[in-house]
């Protein structure tokens, strides 16, 4: 049997089965994960689609906000990789990569990847043991939806996914640019406050790392662009920053959505390549906002932390689109699909796709490998999405070319390359990716910080 019959017969099976389908099996999936996976595409099935996705976007959530109420309060979606002394399942990131795999699988548009996968850890990693206990249970119920916003479009960065986010003052360095934060006395109800650059003002001295508690707040000034969800988005967590030469840092603050809007911040949803990915720009204009955890923080660690897991999870949902690409590409090739086609032909559309079916699969085994790592952060993260984005955009490549134009199937492959096209924009690009991940893994030289 070569590759091409393989490949043939594994779509076949997933389609009369999926809990037999056989990677599925390779992954050693437990009972539990087998449940998460047939209950998400059971639901899926249902809400998304072609027409649902297109209409979920036009709504001002950019998502179906019905949709999302069952797979997170109902399922748990949005909790699966939070601890349960929150509410959360507590099963780790395997398990929120496999619900990932199934909203990639139909390019469902939600706020997970924004509020659990990006947002979520951070709250868990450096927020006080108060602002955990309020915003986690709701972040787990899907009463709370949250957007990390840094400035400059500089996202990949911020995370470290492409370069040491530690090496750069991507968030401001008190230079003009960026977003910086400012400390303000008694909450910002008159009394000294503290200058953009960390100058003290009035102050007598004061030392300005213990602002932000005891009565004291902070005011955002900056502006942050392709911020996933930030249009719609309860709870905003920017990266500004603060303090002068000998005390410049990045911080993470929290600023929250009121009826009626926040004083001091505009946002402006902006046309974005996949409309499945909303993002917004904002604008901070002296906005109120909180400190995230308390000084000191390993604030650039926990977003490199977050960065690595996020990239296993976007990596599941390009596995899952182009897995399901593949599988409607191929059984386009089966018997009577395209009657007349020259056998020649066909025997070279079949040979193509068995050599997608091994870089998807591939691409999978990466990413699973990557979300059972120990530790803070899987190191096999960005290299898994850099494969994965590959992957998929090489099988919606071939799948335009299978269908033809016009045709329901080109629109939506059209649809896959574009989801690729906007996560290298947001995360990579690929090649960053894994140049980044052999400089931290030391395959050329020293590891990297």
């Amino acid at each position: 049997m070569d590759a091409a019959d393989t490949a043939a017969d594994a779509a076949t099976a997933a389609d009369a089965d999926p809990e037999a389908f056989a990677p599925e099996a390779a992954l050693a999936l437990t009972e539990e994960q087998r449940k998460i996976r047939r209950t998400l595409r059971d639901v899926l099935a249902e809400r998304t689609g072609p027409e649902e996705n297109h209409a979920a976007t036009a709504t001002p959530e950019g998502y179906d906000p019905e949709l999302w109420a069952r797979l997170s309060g109902t399922l748990g979606l949005a909790g699966l990789a939070l601890p349960a002394e929150y509410g959360g399942g507590g099963h780790g990131p395997a398990a929120l990569a496999l619900a990932c795999e199934e909203t990639g699988r139909t390019l469902a548009p939600s706020p997970l990847l924004a509020t659990a996968v990006l947002a979520a850890p951070l709250i868990e990693a450096l927020g006080t043991p108060a602002q955990r206990a309020e915003l986690l249970p709701r972040v787990i119920d899907g009463s709370l939806t949250c957007a990390l916003a840094v400035p400059g479009g500089s996202l990949a960065l911020a995370l470290g996914l492409t370069g040491d986010n530690t090496a750069e003052d991507w968030s401001g360095g008190g230079r003009a640019g960026g977003i910086q934060a400012r400390a303000v006395a008694d909450g910002g109800s008159g009394g000294r406050d503290e200058g953009p650059a960390g100058s003290t003002a009035g102050s007598g001295g004061r030392d300005e790392s213990k602002a932000g508690s005891g009565g004291r707040g902070w005011r955002l000034y900056g502006e942050a662009a392709q911020v996933l969800d930030g249009h719609s988005a309860d709870l905003l967590i920017v990266a500004a920053h603060t303090g002068g030469f000998a005390r410049s840092r990045t911080l993470l603050f929290l600023v929250r959505g009121r009826d009626g809007g926040i004083p001091g911040l505009v946002r402006t949803r902006g046309a974005a390549l996949d409309l499945t990915r909303p993002h917004a720009t904002l604008e901070l204009r002296d906005a109120e906002a909180e400190l995230l955890g308390e000084e000191p923080a390993d604030v650039l660690g926990a977003l490199a932390a977050t960065g690595r897991t996020a990239a296993v999870m976007l990596a599941a949902e390009a596995v899952g689109a182009a897995g399901a690409a593949l599988d409607r590409a191929i059984a386009g090739l089966g018997p009577g699909a395209r009657p007349g086609r020259p056998a020649g032909s066909l025997q070279a559309a079949r040979s193509t796709l068995a050599d997608l079916y091994v870089r998807v699969e591939a691409a999978r085994s990466l990413t699973y490998c990557a979300a059972r790592e120990p530790g803070p952060g899987p190191e096999g993260g960005p290299l898994a999405l850099a494969q994965a984005l590959e992957a998929l955009s090489a099988t919606a490549g071939e799948s335009v070319r299978l269908h033809g134009g016009g045709t329901t199937g080109e629109r939506e492959a059209r649809h896959l390359y574009r989801r690729a096209a906007s996560d290298e924009l947001l995360f990579g690009p690929a090649r960053r990716l894994r140049a980044r991940a052999a400089e931290r893994t030391g395959l050329f030289g020293e590891v990297a910080a």
